[in-house]
């Protein structure tokens, strides 16, 4: 495999049937990428679970996203990747949203503290979803670190990062790898056209979030792993670098933070 999408939803029934899933699996292997199943709850993460262990070029995280947080218990959560830890790579997706605020902050906040100590408990890195509210306050930031400040050793990836230099630096002081995705490719945002630029190549993984976030020249479809080759490709012709530069890089650290063999 050449390229690593290190988060997509193709394994969740919401949003791909079994033959969609299938498809696009297939479609994505073809084009040499293979790809971490991100779960948002106790159903999905079994579900990535389950495509996860039937198929060779697929890896499952579990978790519960923030947007969950308050419908979904983080003991069952536990058990799940005691049983499974062999098979699971990462907690996640999980963290803080302030955008649209589905569950009630404080709840995700100790949510979030309980999947962290899962994290911990069993050394396992994590994919973080942090999203600020409309305003772009920062008031997601200013209580998502001090929490992660809690737990010490914590390794992972900032998924779908679009936030500030400031954050990205932070971020990238505690070893944080950083998501880039279709975003990148379409985001009419100078400061995040600028940002995006700042990623060292060596703290950047690829990914998609299929179905979502389809990247240029792919836009109006759905999207699926195959696609973190555009992806590349952008960054590839942005930096001046090739596609086969950009490609080993982020699957060597894909690699290393999340401890797969590709």
């Amino acid at each position: 495999m050449q390229f690593v999408d290190t988060h997509c939803h193709i394994h969740d029934s919401e949003f791909f049937d079994t033959a969609a899933s299938e498809e696009a699996y297939r479609k994505s292997i073809a084009a040499g990428v293979a790809m971490f199943c991100v779960g948002t709850d106790l159903r999905s993460s079994r579900q990535a679970l389950e495509l996860a262990k039937a198929h060779d070029f697929a890896w499952p995280i579990v978790g519960i996203h923030p947007h969950d947080a308050a419908a979904n218990d983080t003991q069952e959560l536990r058990e799940i990747v005691a049983r499974n830890r062999g098979e699971i790579i990462g907690i996640g997706e999980i963290g803080l949203d302030y955008f649209y605020d589905n569950s009630p902050r404080q709840i995700q906040q100790e949510v979030l503290r309980q999947q962290l100590a899962i994290a911990r408990d069993f050394d396992l890195p994590i994919s973080f979803h942090i999203r600020d509210e409309k305003s772009s306050t920062g008031a997601v930031w200013e209580d998502f670190w001090p929490i992660f400040e809690e737990f010490a050793g914590l390794r992972g990836v900032l998924h779908s990062f679009i936030d500030s230099e400031e954050n990205l630096r932070r971020g990238l002081s505690y070893g944080l790898y950083i998501g880039v995705n279709g975003i990148s490719t379409f985001t009419k945002d100078k400061k995040q056209q600028e940002m995006f630029r700042l990623i060292p190549l060596e703290s950047m993984v690829l990914e998609t979030d299929a179905p979502f976030l389809t990247p240029v020249p792919l836009r109006g479809r759905v999207n699926i792993p195959a696609y973190v080759r555009q992806v590349a490709e952008f960054h590839a012709q942005a930096r001046g670098l090739g596609a086969e530069e950009i490609a080993a890089t982020t699957t060597r650290n894909a690699r290393r933070v999340f401890g797969v063999s590709l």
